[in-house]
């Protein structure tokens, strides 16, 4: 079996590119920008007729795998090459495996649109393009769904657990974790949530996310 990640790591390619390195996996790295028009070849659409990254091609003996959309590509290689063993991110049970699911979701629908608003509106795009008031809306949005994972973080936190899922951290986290970093520029916003902001540098302090963040800067 062999496993190729399509996708720069400053992008949602991350996810799985995070998860892979967490996993330990050995995978080849197809760095493909977006910004250079590369996934509107037709060589790629015929990987992902959408025209985004991340793509996974999978290699296995019954077949050939290919996947997109980041947060199914990240919980696939967390389902199929981890070890549901309790100790690396893979779920380890239906509980853990619920957590997993819920939370990926529930950060695509919550939390994903307004934090990418954030980072581009207070740091990418260059500065007179930059527009305030769409910022500051969407710090405004995320003040909700940031109570909700607040409101988690502490229930777990009852349970003897520091993580979204149980005592480790897990797919769960990653899949969070990835999104809710591009809120980082709002600063005040997210000092409202110290669990969750505690958490989340937990998150991104482990050294594979460290090891994503050299990437992103290489690429």
């Amino acid at each position: 079996m062999s496993l190729t990640i399509y996708g720069i790591a400053a992008s949602r390619a991350v996810r799985p590119l995070w998860a892979a390195t967490e996993l330990g996996l050995h995978f080849a790295h197809v760095p493909l920008r977006y910004q250079e028009g590369a996934t509107r070849a037709p060589d790629f659409l015929a990987l992902n007729p959408n025209g985004h990254i991340p793509v996974l091609i999978d290699e296995r003996p019954e077949g050939q795998v290919v996947l997109w959309e980041s947060m199914a590509c990240t919980l696939y290689l967390a389902r199929y090459y981890g070890r549901a063993d309790g100790v690396d991110i893979s779920p380890a049970t239906p509980q853990e495996d619920a957590q997993a699911l819920r939370w990926s979701f529930w950060t695509v629908t919550e939390l994903e649109k307004d934090a990418l608003t954030v980072l581009m509106h207070r740091r990418v795009m260059p500065e007179a393009q930059r527009k305030g008031d769409l910022a500051d809306a969407a710090e405004k949005r995320l003040k909700q769904p940031l109570a909700v994972l607040e409101s988690e973080l502490l229930a777990q936190q009852a349970r003897g657990c520091d993580w979204l899922a149980g005592p480790r951290f897990t797919v769960a986290d990653l899949c969070v974790a990835s999104v809710l970093a591009w809120a980082l520029p709002a600063r005040a916003l997210l000092a409202q949530h110290p669990v969750g902001s505690a958490w989340l540098e937990r998150c991104l302090a482990r050294p594979a996310q460290q090891a994503m963040r050299a990437l992103a800067r290489k690429g």
